[in-house]
């Protein structure tokens, strides 16, 4: 643990969990051994972080979230809060799948808001905006705008979190963007 990251008296952090510097980890939170937390990350209330989940750079993570195992969130992400990660595609009590348990990204700068739900072994692209409540099925693509339950397509957004237009401009800061086999990029200028 990093003795630069600010731990609330109330934070459980295990020995061997990494914790960058500047990282502040608030009330309530649980981070377990081999959880890897980024530089500059914000956990606010009740996160809790199991082993082997990455978290890059400059990440918040808003209340009542529960990172699993083999969750990865790319640099400067932020994940809304009541987010629900799943680990497992179909849960029983009374059967042992943790050999089923599927990866999950979050790329980076993407945005997840609140009361998602993302289904395990989905990957969310760079920048892409995840719409309040909804339920991720599938894999979204950078840049991609997706809303409801499941989630669809609902539009394009650029680096800021602004809707692009039609021709794949964000009115807010200039930046032209370009379809690609990922979803968008931003074009050279």
């Amino acid at each position: 643990m990093n003795d630069q990251a600010h731990i609330h008296a109330s934070a459980e952090i295990q020995d061997g969990a990494n914790i960058g510097p500047g990282t502040q980890i608030w009330q309530h939170c649980i981070v377990m051994a081999g959880a890897v937390i980024g530089a500059g990350c914000k956990l606010a209330h009740n996160v809790f972080v199991e082993s082997g989940v990455v978290v890059g750079d400059g990440v918040t993570i808003k209340d009542n979230v529960t990172l699993y195992e083999g969750v990865t969130i790319g640099d400067q992400a932020f994940i809304g809060p009541n987010a629900v990660f799943t680990n497992v595609r179909n849960p029983r009590a009374f059967i042992s799948r943790k050999e089923e348990c599927q990866p999950t990204t979050i790329g980076e700068g993407a945005s997840i808001g609140a009361n998602v739900t993302l289904i395990c072994g989905v990957t969310v692209g760079r920048y892409a905006l995840v719409g309040a409540g909804a339920v991720v099925t599938r894999d979204v693509a950078d840049h991609e705008m997706v809303a409801g339950n499941p989630a669809r397509v609902i539009g394009w957004v650029g680096r800021a979190g602004e809707r692009l237009d039609g021709d794949l401009v964000c009115l807010e800061t200039g930046e032209r963007y370009e379809k690609t086999e990922n979803g968008l990029m931003l074009k050279d200028t």
